[in-house]
C-alpha cells in the first residue's frame, strides 16, 4: 500500500477531488507540457475514468502512460465545455488530440461589419459583426466565386473606412473603376447606403447559392434599362445576367427537396485522413471542401467529425439547417444544441440510410477516398526524397551502405590564434543541430590545421567509441588531401577507420576519399554535390560563429587579464556572474566580492581599475 502511494501522480491524486460539474480537463507530462485537452459533463467521473481499469485502445494507454499533472476548467454548461475545449485544442495543440492540418490558413470571403461593405478574401476571422462564407480549401472554386460576385455587383474595391464624416467631406478621390462601372462611387455619396445594402444583400444570397433572386433582380433591371432606351445599362445587366447563368449551369448537382445542408464524407488510412464537405444551398452544390487530418491512429470516427464541425462552424462557416454525417456523434445533442444557438434556428445532424441523402453522402466518401489517395501518395514521396538523395550519394562514393548520419567538421582560427573546430550532423539529408558540437583545439599552436583536425577528429570519436554514441555513416572533412588525411590518421588512432570519409576541397569543389589520388568525378548539379557542399557550409558556418563569439569573449575580458591578483578562474568566475566588463564595471562592491575568492579589497582593486580605463570598455 506504501508503495502506491508513492507512485501515485499529481493527476491522479487530483483526480480524486473534482466537482460533480461540466468541464474542460488538461493533462500535462513531466515536463508541464499540455498533452490532452478534453471536455465532460461530469468533470469527476470522465477524468476519473482513465485511472481505473484498463485503457479500450493503444493511443488511450500511451497517453496515460505519460499524464502527471492535471488541470480543469469548470464551465456553466456542455455546450460551453465544447467550446472552450475546442478552443484550447486549436491553441496548444496538443500532441493526443486530433490534429486537423492547416485549419487555421483557410481562406474565407468576408463582408465587413461597416457601412458600405467590402467583400473580400481573408484568412482571418475577426469577431467583429463581420459575415464570413467559407472556409474554402478549393481556391480554384473560391477564386472562380470571387471572380463572378466582382462582374456583376459593383461592390467597392477600396479599403477606406467609409463612414459619414468621411463621405460627406469627399476628400477621397474617384478611381478608375467607377468610371469603367465597376462601383457606383459610394466614397463620394452617389449611391446611398440603404441601395448598396440591398446589394450586399444579394452578394449573400449569390454566396448562398440562391442564385435565382440574383438572375431575378438581373433580368428586372435589364428589362427596366431596356424599356427606358437606356441600352447601354441593359446591355450591361444582360451580361451580368448570362455570367450567373453560366456559373449555375456547371453546378450539375440538384437535389429534389431544395433544402441546405451540408453532407461530411469520411475516408481513413492507417494515421491519415480526409473528409469532404458537400456544401448543398437551395438543392444546388455551390462548394466542395477537403479537410486533413494526422495523429488520428485509432481514434473514432465520430471523433474526427466532432472536431471538423466545431473547427469549422466555430469560426463562423453558414450553418445550414441539416448536417449529414456517416456515424452518430457521442456528444450529437451538444453540438445540435451549439450550432442551432449560433444559427438562431433549429440544426439538426443525421445520419441517412437510404434515399437521394445516402446517395450524397456516398459521393463525398468518394470524393474523400480520392483526396486521401493523393494526399497518401503526397506523404509517400516526401519521405522518400531524402532517401532518394542519400542513395545517389552512395551510389557516387560507392559505400557500402546509405550515408543516413553524416559528421561534417571545418577549422576556424585567427591568424593561428584562438583556434576551434565544429562538428555539424545531417541526418537523411537534414541538419541535425541538437547533434551539433564545438571544439576548442588544445595541442596545436599557430597554424597547423591539419594537426588541429586530426586532434578533433580523434578527439570526437573517442568519445562516441567509450560512450557508445550513435556512429555516423559518412564523415565530411572541409579540406583536401591534407585534411583528408590526418582525419584518417585520427579514425586510426581510435580504431574507428571502417568509418567512410571524405574531403571535400573549396577551391574547385572536388571531393576526395582515400586511397584515391585523383578527385572523384561528380557533376556540379549532382544532388550528391549539392548535399556534401550545404553539410560542408554548414559546417564552415557554425565554426566561424563559434570562432568569433570566442575572439569577441577573449577582447572583453583582456582587460581584466591586466589587473593584479585576477586570473584566470578569476576573470572566468567574473564573466559567468555578470556576462560582461561592461556590467562589472557598474556593480557595487559586494556584488564583486560575492563572486567566490574575491575579496572585497580585491573588488575595489577591480572597479578602480575598470574605472581608470574607460576607453578599453565594450558592450
Amino acid at each position: 500500500m506504501t508503495s502506491q502511494l508513492k507512485k501515485e501522480t499529481p493527476a491522479q491524486r487530483k483526480s480524486k477531488e473534482l466537482p460533480d460539474q461540466p468541464g474542460v480537463y488538461f493533462f500535462k507530462d513531466k515536463s508541464g507540457k499540455i498533452i490532452y485537452v478534453g471536455k465532460a459533463k461530469v468533470l469527476k467521473n470522465r477524468v476519473r475514468s482513465y485511472f481505473t481499469g484498463q485503457p479500450d485502445r493503444p493511443k488511450t494507454a500511451q497517453l496515460i502512460e505519460r499524464i502527471w499533472d492535471l488541470e480543469i476548467i469548470i464551465t456553466r454548461t456542455e455546450v460551453e465545455a465544447l467550446l472552450t475545449e475546442a478552443n484550447f485544442i486549436k491553441e496548444f495543440t496538443p500532441k493526443y488530440n486530433i490534429d486537423l492540418r492547416d485549419d487555421k490558413t483557410f481562406p474565407y470571403i468576408r463582408i465587413t461589419k461597416e457601412s458600405f461593405p467590402q467583400v473580400y478574401v481573408t484568412r482571418t476571422v475577426v469577431k467583429d459583426g463581420s459575415v464570413y462564407y467559407g472556409p474554402y480549401t478549393n481556391v480554384k472554386y473560391l477564386r472562380s466565386a470571387l471572380q463572378v460576385i466582382k462582374r456583376i455587383f459593383t461592390i467597392r474595391s477600396c479599403r477606406y473606412r467609409l463612414d459619414a464624416k468621411t463621405v460627406e467631406s469627399k476628400k477621397i478621390d474617384l478611381c478608375l473603376d467607377y468610371h469603367i462601372k465597376k462601383c457606383d462611387g459610394p466614397c463620394q455619396a452617389l449611391v446611398d447606403e440603404t441601395n448598396y445594402d440591398e446589394m450586399i444583400k444579394r452578394v449573400e444570397d449569390f454566396l448562398k447559392g440562391r442564385t435565382e433572386k440574383v438572375e431575378a433582380h438581373l433580368e428586372n433591371q435589364m428589362k427596366k434599362a431596356s424599356s427606358n432606351l437606356a441600352f447601354e445599362d441593359a446591355t450591361r445587366y444582360r451580361d451580368r445576367l448570362l455570367v450567373v447563368q453560366n456559373y449555375v449551369s456547371n453546378q450539375r448537382l440538384k437535389t429534389s427537396d431544395f433544402e441546405d445542408r451540408d453532407v461530411i464524407g469520411l475516408v481513413r488510412q492507417d494515421a491519415l485522413a480526409t473528409a469532404t464537405m458537400i456544401r448543398i444551398r437551395g438543392g444546388k452544390l455551390i462548394g466542395k471542401e477537403h479537410f486533413k487530418f494526422k495523429n488520428i491512429d485509432d481514434d473514432e470516427n465520430g471523433e474526427i467529425i466532432s472536431r471538423l464541425i466545431m473547427s469549422l462552424y466555430e469560426q463562423g462557416m453558414t450553418i445550414p439547417g441539416e448536417i449529414i454525417v456517416p456515424v452518430e456523434l457521442a456528444d450529437k445533442e451538444v453540438i445540435e444544441t451549439w450550432l442551432s444557438e449560433i444559427r438562431g434556428l433549429k440544426t439538426k445532424l443525421k445520419v441517412p440510410e437510404i434515399g437521394e441523402k445516402k446517395s450524397l453522402l456516398e459521393l463525398a466518401e468518394r470524393n474523400a477516398e480520392l483526396s486521401l489517395k493523393e494526399w497518401a501518395l503526397q506523404q509517400t514521396q516526401k519521405v522518400d526524397i531524402v532517401p532518394k538523395m542519400i542513395r545517389m550519394l552512395q551510389d557516387d562514393l560507392q559505400l557500402p551502405g546509405p550515408p543516413r548520419r553524416i559528421d561534417g567538421f571545418d577549422i576556424s582560427h585567427l591568424g593561428g590564434t584562438e583556434t576551434v573546430a565544429s562538428m555539424v550532423c545531417f541526418i537523411d539529408g537534414r541538419a541535425k543541430p541538437s547533434e551539433y558540437r564545438k571544439f576548442k583545439v588544445k595541442t596545436v599552436e599557430g597554424i597547423d590545421d591539419f594537426a588541429s583536425m586530426r586532434e578533433v577528429v580523434a578527439r570526437r570519436y573517442k568519445r562516441v567509441k567509450e560512450e557508445n554514441l550513435p556512429t555516423p555513416d559518412l564523415i565530411l572533412i572541409d579540406g583536401g588531401k591534407g585534411q583528408l588525411s590526418a582525419a584518417l590518421t585520427a579514425l586510426h588512432e581510435v580504431d574507428m577507420a571502417h568509418i567512410p570519409i571524405l574531403g571535400l576541397a573549396k577551391r574547385l569543389e572536388e571531393v576526395f576519399i582515400p586511397g584515391h589520388s585523383e578527385a572523384l568525378l561528380i557533376g556540379k548539379s549532382s544532388p550528391s554535390l549539392i548535399l556534401l557542399r550545404r553539410l560542408r557550409d554548414e559546417a564552415h558556418r557554425f565554426a566561424v560563429t563559434f570562432q568569433r563569439k570566442r575572439r569577441k569573449t577573449t577582447t572583453l575580458t583582456s582587460v581584466l587579464d591586466t589587473i593584479p591578483g585576477v586570473g584566470k578562474n578569476r576573470v572566468k568566475s567574473l564573466m559567468k556572474a555578470f556576462g560582461s566588463v561592461a556590467k562589472i564595471k557598474k556593480a557595487e562592491i559586494h556584488q564583486i566580492a560575492d563572486v567566490g575568492g574575491i575579496s572585497i579589497k580585491l573588488a575595489q582593486n577591480i572597479l578602480d581599475h575598470l574605472n581608470g580605463k574607460n576607453s578599453e570598455i565594450k558592450n
